[in-house]
């Protein structure tokens, strides 16, 4: 994958305000914002357009902690009031529109429909459309437009911290196209308690495998207010994890079901081992600790650092 040039851009100059976001050379545009500023989002002209929007709010009850409801409309101003009556959760909307009109209600519908259908798969939030929209018909031609522009979509969101349709590709084939380097499988074995897990890095998340053997039950308790806190936290992961059928208790032990992903290694390793995790350490693969992989690199940059002599760093007439 080549690098990417995103512009984004702070409508009101605040970090978590209105916010714009394109790709060089893409078609599409991104905006959203809070719901405290829907009356300045919808005075913009991307409210005037086409297109399709999610609605995001916090909820910990819901998968991810996060509510979301993906539609389309021709009109946002009309949509919006609508929702403003019948929808309470969200508090974050994102508009995505197009900047021309190259794009009619059939594409607008087909992006829905498959929006719908990466925000399921990728279980990453409550999904709360209570019925799946049906893709519009277009041409093969149209199709690879939508697909393209889907592909940008899927890049850009991450970036504003929506990981709604972000994919976990955790296994090296998930991904033969990319020449970046591919983590290795870690594990995290505990034979007390019969854990057997498995991880690997993706991107920036942490991703604990399926088919991985954890505890049944979270068991750790804090000395300490601060650990009890964090405990209570990663207790209610685990029990939303089983909940929704990531981790299905058999036999006395958890099975994890599906790819989950985790911000770090210790906090996968916690859910694991039901227990406090020193990821770096507990993980491991054949060539030694997570953290001794995290610091591969360390090694070339010294080496070259060392190679570079004092007459290297002195100017040249």
């Amino acid at each position: 994958m080549t690098g990417k040039h995103i512009e984004l851009f702070l409508v009101d100059g605040e970090p978590g305000g209105i916010t714009t976001a394109e790709i060089a050379g893409w078609t599409g545009h991104v905006l959203t914002g809070p719901r405290k500023d829907i009356g300045e989002i919808l005075r913009r002209p991307e409210a005037q357009r086409n297109g399709a929007y999610l609605l995001l709010g916090d909820d910990e009850e819901a998968v991810g902690g996060v509510t979301c409801y993906i539609g389309r409309t021709e009109n946002f101003i009309n949509r919006f009031r609508d929702h403003k009556a019948k929808k309470d959760f969200w508090d974050r909307v994102v508009l995505i529109t197009a900047k021309d009109d190259a794009f009619n209600e059939g594409h607008w519908g087909y992006l829905e429909a498959r929006l719908v259908e990466k925000a399921t798969r990728a279980q990453r939030v409550g999904l709360v459309n209570t019925q799946t929209p049906q893709g519009r018909r277009l041409s093969e031609a149209q199709v690879s437009d939508m697909e393209a522009f889907l592909d940008h979509l899927q890049i850009i969101l991450p970036v504003l911290g929506i990981n709604a349709l972000r994919q976990v590709p955790s296994r090296a084939t998930d991904r033969p196209e990319k020449p970046t380097e591919v983590s290795p499988i870690f594990r995290l074995t505990v034979p007390r308690t019969g854990v057997d897990a498995s991880a690997q890095v993706n991107g920036d998340e942490f991703t604990l495998l399926a088919g991985s053997t954890v505890v049944p039950a979270w068991t750790g308790a804090g000395t300490t207010e601060s650990t009890r806190r964090a405990y209570a936290s990663l207790k209610a992961r685990y029990e939303k994890l089983v909940a929704d059928g990531s981790i299905v208790i058999q036999g006395g032990q958890g099975r994890v079901t599906r790819d989950i992903p985790f911000s770090s290694p210790s906090a996968a390793g916690a859910v694991a081992s039901g227990r406090s995790c020193n990821g770096r350490r507990q993980w491991t693969w054949e060539g030694g600790t997570y953290g001794q992989w995290e610091d591969r690199g360390l090694s070339e940059v010294q080496l070259a650092a060392l190679s570079t002599s004092d007459a290297d760093l002195i100017p040249r007439a």
